[in-house]
């Protein structure tokens, strides 16, 4: 993982836990660089991420502060823009496992052809997962991604960071995604797997997922019990007041 991707998480986990009150001033660039031994535009790359995500705020001449919402986010909301796996978001506080429950090499049909931008001769990875956190069952993973662009995939891998392969391994770097967010009756599967009652909502969120090449590598569909997926967005108005 990049090292101001790596700030960015642990200064979000402060602000989550309070640490950093909301309006109270935010360590400068400076302050930072010395805390975390490194220079003040890998500071300036991770700050960038939290004002992103509506956690801190500058004020000209002031300084930085943090945002008067920063205690609306918990460590378990993903904002709706954000690109992070199960492991970064709980891989330094919490035990992450996972549970492969199909893994095969195959040739796409047409949706995910088109997803994907293959050909039908082109192979797929088909991946089923379960993540795990703290020993209670998370999310369900149903992955589509291509060989030729993600190649050497491996159950170790799968029983790990898919993204931390594709990043730190293959040396590619995530760009882009287009995300669906609906909400839905529990199947099969997540009675099975996500220990839903009939009853419980589920959280599904599908998208294809883009290299900063512009060339898709993932087509995916993720499922939560409703008590464990949250989502955020920022909205900020483009009128001046």
């Amino acid at each position: 993982m990049a090292k101001y991707i790596e700030i960015a998480n642990t200064l979000r986990t402060s602000i989550s836990n309070h640490e950093y009150k909301n309006n109270d001033p935010f360590p400068d660039q400076q302050a930072l660089s010395k805390k975390f031994s490194t220079s003040r535009m890998t500071i300036q790359k991770a700050l960038n991420i939290l004002k992103t995500e509506g956690l801190i705020y500058s004020k000209q001449g002031s300084g930085t502060f943090v945002s008067s919402n920063a205690d609306l986010i918990e460590q378990t909301d993903l904002e709706i823009n954000q690109y992070i796996g199960t492991t970064d978001l709980f891989g330094k506080t919490h035990k992450i496992n996972s549970k492969i429950i199909k893994f095969t090499i195959r040739y796409p049909d047409k949706s995910e052809q088109n997803a994907l931008r293959l050909s039908k001769k082109d192979l797929i990875y088909d991946i089923t997962r379960l993540r795990i956190v703290d020993e209670e069952p998370y999310v369900l993973e149903y992955t589509k991604m291509p060989v030729k662009v993600i190649p050497g995939i491996s159950d170790d891998i799968l029983k790990k960071s898919i993204y931390h392969y594709i990043k730190s391994d293959l040396n590619l770097k995530i760009g882009s995604a287009f995300r669906k967010i609906r909400a839905d009756k529990p199947n099969l599967f997540d009675k099975k797997f996500l220990n839903c009652k009939n009853e419980d909502p589920i959280l599904e969120i599908t998208q294809t997922a883009f290299l900063n090449s512009d060339i898709p590598f993932e087509f995916s569909r993720v499922r939560y019990r409703y008590d464990k997926g949250n989502m955020v967005v920022f909205v900020k108005s483009s009128f001046e007041r």
